[in-house]
């Protein structure tokens, strides 16, 4: 016998709840994937503010390398600046990559952060790119200062006179109650070239008086940069020289790229700082990684080299992709150290890759002497009889307006300037690509011609 069916009333609660929950849970789990995705999010982007403001702004993260000496003596120099109101002049002379900026920066920042240190130091950063004459200079200057209003409309007689208006506007009572100026030029050899070298002499000049307290912090590459000043202005410098050298070894050199790429204690979310930091302990010890940093290091100890790594690396974090692997280190080494011409090659026509596998051939016959654009169209043409192929028969004006697209993308670059009288044909050129380059790129074109590529490796010409 049946059982008899239990009443719809009695079943319906069961089916409810059982077409509900799902639905419920479902809800919560979004709800909750929404929050985490959330606070990722907001957690890489903090990552990557930290992170580029210290790869693109000289900001190191922690204490500098190799440095101890050299940081010990322009904070001291500074620091009687601030406090005592000294004059002073300093250069801080090492190659491009060393850290003169770095080492500034740290010293300023921690500089600023001393009690004992008056918060009214005003700084000049001028740059020799920039700032191209005094004119210039002194407009910038003023600017730096705030100074626009003060000096409205007046004439002054010389630079000097102008600059000196300046700092007396700044002036506040004795010298120990003045207000101290830090003057740092950047590139300084530069300034060097000033008419006159007016700007260095007047700036140097204020550093010796006992007026404005106010110092003076060049930054250069230039190991000779003493034996470009003039004798006026030579003597009126401290002659204190900060050098700088990139003397670390690979083991100091992969606790930087650690430091470096570490977020600090004060990061907002203590636990993604960890994890974080413990990808960055990892990636240190990976294999594949040491070895691409072994390469960066042997090719340059340059900092900013490792610091242009570390950001095309870190350009590739997103919420989907939260922490740095080996492979992103990898594909940004790979961005890093390619050939920017041999890219161009990638976007040229099956035509301009025939010139330029010709002009290759005529470098191989002619051991690097001058061609003209006559002789690389006859040794197009020596390759088109003898495959004998009617898809590469060009017209001549064809190819002469494919050698000089050429000629525009810098591939190709004439010995000398043409005059309006010579035949473009019979110009000298030379091609700014060797044949490991153009066999390299062939490599990668997309859908290049077997027998266009046959013709490259070849190693004699059809001549």
């Amino acid at each position: 016998m049946r059982s008899p069916p239990r009443p719809p009333s009695a079943r319906a609660p069961a089916s409810l709840m059982q077409l509900r929950m799902p639905p419920m849970k479902s809800a919560m789990n979004k709800r909750k994937l929404k929050e985490s995705t959330g606070e990722s999010a907001e957690c890489i982007s903090q990552v990557q503010k930290i992170l580029r403001e210290r790869f693109c702004h000289c900001r190191a993260a922690g204490k500098l390398f190799g440095m101890k000496q050299q940081y010990s003596h322009l904070l001291e120099l500074l620091r009687r600046t601030t406090v005592h109101g000294e004059s002073n002049s300093a250069l801080i002379i090492g190659p491009r990559g060393s850290g003169k900026s770095a080492l500034l920066n740290h010293v300023l920042k921690d500089l600023r952060e001393m009690n004992q240190v008056r918060e009214n130091l005003l700084e000049v950063h001028l740059n020799g790119l920039l700032q191209t004459n005094d004119k210039v200079a002194l407009k910038e200057i003023t600017r730096q200062l705030q100074l626009e209003n003060v000096v409205g409309d007046k004439v002054f007689g010389s630079f000097a006179e102008n600059l000196a208006f300046l700092l007396e506007a700044l002036r506040r009572g004795n010298r120990s109650s003045s207000c101290p100026v830090l003057f740092v030029l950047d590139e300084f050899d530069l300034f060097v070239h000033h008419k006159n070298q007016t700007l260095l002499y007047n700036l140097f000049d204020i550093s010796q008086s006992a007026q404005t307290p106010v110092t003076v912090i060049g930054l250069t590459c230039r190991q000779d940069i003493l034996e470009l000043l003039e004798k006026r202005v030579k003597s009126r410098f401290s002659h204190r020289q900060i050098y700088l050298m990139n003397s670390f070894d690979f083991k100091e050199y992969m606790k930087i790229f650690k430091k470096q790429l570490s977020l600090p204690a004060e990061f907002p979310d203590e636990a993604f700082a960890q994890k974080w930091n413990n990808n960055a302990q990892h990636l240190s010890e990976d294999k594949t990684v040491q070895d691409v940093l072994q390469k960066l290091f042997q090719h340059s100890k340059d900092l900013r080299s490792l610091h242009l790594l570390l950001m095309l690396a870190v350009s590739a974090v997103s919420v989907h992709h939260p922490l740095l692997t080996a492979a992103d280190l990898q594909e940004a080494h790979r961005q890093q150290s390619s050939d920017s011409r041999a890219n161009i090659v990638h976007g040229l026509s099956v035509l301009e890759i025939c010139l330029i596998i010709a002009m290759k051939h005529l470098n191989e016959v002619y051991d690097g002497e001058p061609f003209n654009f006559q002789m690389v169209y006859n040794e197009f043409q020596k390759f088109i009889q003898r495959k004998a192929h009617s898809m590469y028969n060009f017209e001549k004006p064809i190819v002469m307006k494919a050698f000089e697209h050429l000629l525009q993308l810098e591939l190709v670059q004439p010995l000398e300037r043409p005059s309006a009288r010579a035949q473009r044909e019979f110009l000298l050129m030379k091609l700014l690509l060797d044949s490991s380059q153009i066999m390299e790129a062939l490599q990668l074109y997309p859908n290049c011609p077997t027998d266009v590529k046959q013709w490259a490796a070849s190693s004699l010409s059809w001549l």
